[in-house]
């Protein structure tokens, strides 16, 4: 069974950072490029960054550039996304999400809520 679980979200503070992770099981993890999108309160889902199955390749949207990082632990089957800096507009769930040759597998989400 594939399944994709997404942890560390929570209430934090304008400016302040979290951590995100995804566990993934049931696939070859390291065959997958990893995704992070997110969808805020009324709104459709937004890419935030994806990296390569071996991760020498990351991307970002130009919102996030400079505040978030994505990495994988391809022993682990885990994806990151740390984030710093973070604003009320990054308030949103965060989904993780697998590609690989027209298949793709989506995590449940984890929300974020960046207020004072």
């Amino acid at each position: 069974e594939v399944q994709l679980v997404e942890s560390g979200g929570g209430l934090v503070q304008p400016g302040g950072s979290l951590r995100l992770s995804c566990a993934a099981s049931g696939f070859t993890f390291g065959l997958y490029a990893m995704n992070w999108v997110r969808q805020a309160p009324g709104k459709g889902l937004e890419w935030v960054s994806s990296i390569s199955g071996g991760g020498g390749t990351t991307t970002y949207a130009a919102f996030v550039k400079g505040r978030f990082t994505i990495s994988r632990d391809n022993a682990k089957s885990t994806v990151y996304l740390e984030m710093n800096s973070l604003k009320p507009e990054d308030t949103a769930v965060y989904y993780c999400y697998a590609y690989y040759r027209f298949r793709n597998y989506w995590g449940q989400g984890t929300q974020v809520t960046v207020s004072s």
